[in-house]
C-alpha cells in the first residue's frame, strides 16, 4: 500500500504580517500533481491543517477545495486535528464525509477505533489520534498513570484493540524527544510534551505532525514529514518535500521523499546596504522571494525598509548586525531554561524574590496551577 504523508499545512497562516494563502494555493496544487503522478491509495494529514482553532474563511475555503480534489481522484483521506486546530471543527461533517472516503479523527472520547483500508496483501488498520495532552487522557483513565505525555500516549495506546498479526498505521501529532525543532514551533519550557518514540513500537508506520522539519524520529518507521512550506527563517536552509511511505506484505516499509519547489523562496540575505542594493549581489537570486535582511553597517540605513522594498518587494524581515546590536547582555542562566522542569523555574524565581524556598504546601498549589495552565494551552 502506498502512503502519501502530509502535514502542519498551517492554512490561514501570516508570515511577519503576509499572508501566505497564495503560496499555500500553489502548494497544494503542487501536491495534486505529485498525487496524480504517484497514484498513492491513501493521503495522512496529521495534523495543524489550519494555522488558529477559528481559522479565515478564505482558509476553509481552500482546504475544501483540496479535499474536493483529493475525493475527486478517489482517495482515501485520513486526517486528525493538531494543536492549532479546533478538534471539534476539523470532526465536523465526518459521518457525511466517510462516504467519499474522507476519514475524520473524532474528538478523542478515550476510545480511537481503526479505519481498515484494504490492498493486495490483505488489510491495513488506520489508527487516528489527535493531538492530546495528559488532562485530556486522564479523563477517560483516572485510575491509570498519566502525568506525562508519554504516560498520557501510552495510555491512549494501550486502550486501542491492535492486532500485532496485521498492518497498524497511527497517524498522530505530538513532540517525540530527540526531535530537532524549528523556531516557527511551539516550544514548551522545559521539555515536558515530550513522548517517547517507544510508545510507537506496536505500528507498522507512525505518520507525524507537530515538527516542521522532515525527519525520522526513532527510525523511518517513526516520522515528521514537515511543512510543505517554510514557516520561519530558522526553515530558510530547509528543503520542503512530501513524504511518500510503501507497507510491504509483511510490514516492511519502504520511504522516499518528494522535493516540493514554493512559489516564492524563504531566503536571508546579509551584507552593507550598498552590498546587498548592487545589481550583482540581487541579480544572483529571485528577487520575489520572502526575504530577511541582516544589514551590517554601523549607521542605520534612513528609511531601510523603504528603500530595500524598492529592489526586494517581499522583504519581511530586517534586522543590523554591528557593534551596537553587540552590546546588549545575557541573563544569567537563560542559557539553562530549556533543561528545566516549570516547577524548578518558579522555585528559582520564588527564591530570588523572597531570598528563601517555597514551603510544602505553596510548592503543592504552584504545581497545580502549573499542570492547569499547561492543559489548558492551544
Amino acid at each position: 500500500m502506498k502512503l502519501m504523508h502530509l502535514s502542519d499545512l498551517h492554512l490561514g497562516l501570516r508570515l511577519n504580517e503576509f499572508s501566505m494563502l497564495e503560496d499555500q494555493t500553489y502548494i497544494l496544487r503542487e501536491i495534486l500533481t505529485i498525487a496524480d503522478r504517484e497514484h498513492p491509495d491513501a493521503v495522512l494529514i496529521a495534523g495543524d491543517i489550519y494555522d488558529k482553532a477559528v481559522p479565515p474563511a478564505e482558509a476553509v475555503v481552500l482546504f475544501d477545495e483540496f479535499l474536493s480534489e483529493l475525493a475527486r481522484r478517489n482517495l482515501a483521506v485520513l486526517m486528525i486535528s493538531g494543536n492549532h486546530d479546533s478538534p471539534e471543527r476539523i470532526a465536523f461533517g465526518s459521518r457525511l464525509l466517510r462516504h467519499s472516503r474522507v476519514y475524520l479523527a473524532p474528538v478523542y472520547d478515550g476510545r480511537v477505533e481503526p479505519v481498515t483500508l484494504e490492498d493486495a496483501f490483505g488489510p491495513v488498520d488506520f489508527w487516528l489520534l489527535p493531538f492530546l495532552r495528559p488532562a485530556h487522557v486522564r479523563r477517560f483513565y483516572p485510575e491509570e498513570a498519566t502525568d506525562t505525555y508519554t504516560q498520557a500516549m501510552a495510555c491512549a495506546v494501550g486502550h486501542m484493540a491492535i492486532d500485532p498479526l496485521r498492518r497498524n498505521v497511527l497517524v498522530t501529532h505530538q513532540f517525540v524527544t530527540g526531535a530537532t525543532k524549528c523556531e516557527s514551533e511551539n516550544v514548551t519550557v522545559g521539555g515536558t510534551d515530550n513522548v517517547d518514540a517507544a510508545v510507537f513500537s506496536p505500528f507498522t508506520y507512525t505518520a507525524l505532525g507537530h515538527i516542521h522539519s522532515p525527519q525520522n524520529a526513532g527510525g523511518e518507521r517513526v516520522r515528521y514529514c514537515g511543512t510543505p512550506l517554510k514557516y520561519s527563517f530558522s526553515e530558510a536552509a530547509q528543503e520542503k518535500s512530501v513524504t511518500m511511505v510503501e507497507l510491504g506484505e509483511t510490514g516492511g516499509v519502504l520511504v522516499r521523499t518528494i522535493p516540493l519547489t514554493p512559489l516564492r523562496d524563504l531566503l536571508e540575505v546579509r551584507g552593507t546596504y550598498l552590498e546587498v542594493t548592487a545589481r550583482s549581489f540581487y541579480e544572483k537570486f529571485d528577487q520575489n522571494a520572502y526575504l530577511h535582511v541582516t544589514l551590517t553597517d554601523e549607521e542605520d540605513i534612513p528609511d531601510a525598509v523603504g528603500k530595500l522594498r524598492s529592489v526586494y518587494p517581499n522583504l519581511m524581515k530586517l534586522d543590523y548586525d554591528n557593534r551596537r546590536t553587540h552590546c546588549g547582555g545575557t541573563i544569567t542562566g537563560a542559557e539553562n531554561v530549556q533543561s528545566k522542569s516549570p516547577m524548578e523555574l518558579f522555585d528559582e524565581f520564588f527564591e530570588a524574590q523572597n531570598g528563601q524556598p517555597m514551603h510544602d504546601e505553596e510548592r503543592s498549589f504552584i504545581r497545580r496551577q502549573i499542570e492547569t495552565i499547561w492543559e489548558a494551552e492551544v
